[in-house]
């Protein structure tokens, strides 16, 4: 494998790190409606468990509230009963063939634990993209070692660097999107 094999690999694990927890993120409730609060919930839908986004239509007409409007108007009942035992704390009403969803504002002792939890995934997440500069350093290595692809080691500490500079730049968008959370979380 050459270098630039070894670089993009790398790149595309640390990149993979900080796209799931951008998608993790989006599922953390904050005092503001947003429609990725809901739509990655499960419903049981004739037997198979089913994201409410593929059944209905998701959408936020207030800051502090999500309409939920099925495609098939008989579910109705059965997402509202989905988006309750979802663990989220949302009460869900259902008015006519819709869903109304009211935010409540957040405690401030909730807001503390969403805070806590945004950060330790923000650690988890640079560990998964330390993990991934270790994973490259060890092929760099490997590579210098193995005498058929005729790398330096001038090239090697070069390449080296190149994956520093990498976890610098997916390290500062992972802290600033905790620290965007962060702000959310505490908007009133």
């Amino acid at each position: 494998m050459d270098i630039d094999e070894i670089l993009l690999e790398t790149e595309e694990a640390m990149e993979k790190a900080f796209d799931y927890l951008k998608h993790e993120m989006r599922g953390i409730r904050t005092g503001r409606a947003s429609t990725g609060l809901v739509e990655f919930i499960k419903i049981d839908y004739f037997g198979s468990m089913t994201d409410l986004r593929s059944m209905a239509v998701i959408t936020t007409p207030e800051p502090s509230q999500i309409l939920v409007k099925p495609f098939d108007p008989s579910s109705l009942q059965t997402i509202v009963k989905g988006i309750q035992n979802a663990g989220l704390g949302l009460n869900p009403m259902a008015e006519g063939k819709t869903c109304r969803i009211n935010i409540p504002a957040l405690s401030g002792d909730r807001r503390n634990q969403l805070i806590s939890s945004v950060k330790e995934m923000g650690e988890k997440a640079k560990v998964s993209i330390r993990n991934a500069r270790r994973d490259g350093n060890k092929q760099i290595d490997a590579a210098e070692k193995d005498k058929t692809l005729h790398l330096s080691e001038d090239d090697a500490s070069a390449a080296k660097d190149e994956v520093q500079t990498l976890v610098k730049k997916y390290e500062a968008e992972v802290e600033q999107l905790v620290t965007a959370k962060t702000a959310e979380i505490n908007e009133i």
